[in-house]
């Protein structure tokens, strides 16, 4: 099954700045070949749900081998059954003239 997920992961117990821990979970989507775009506050991803997922089982060890002792994260989940649907075709029907 197709997904598209919203990914926040946020290491707790690493001080203020998180950036090298969100670049390690890049780099984890890039090695599994998943599409993704990051944005200010999470990561969005498209992909079979397995995939995605183990995806992100992989940034939460990354993370904690990084050194972080806690992570929360937070996860929203997109599937759709009558056709499929990419995460640049999601944002074109919002930017097109009509809005949708």
């Amino acid at each position: 099954m197709k997904v598209i997920v919203d990914l926040c992961v946020v290491p707790m117990g690493v001080g203020v700045s998180v950036s090298k821990y969100v670049a390690e979970c890049q780099k984890v989507l890039e090695e599994a070949g998943l599409s993704h775009q990051l944005h200010a506050y999470g990561t969005n991803i498209e992909g079979e749900w397995d995939e995605v997922f183990a995806a992100v089982k992989r940034c939460h060890q990354r993370v904690h081998a990084l050194g972080a002792p806690r992570i929360t994260t937070s996860i929203k989940v997109g599937t759709r059954t009558d056709r499929e649907q990419s995460m640049q075709e999601k944002i074109d029907s919002v930017d097109a003239p009509s809005g949708g």
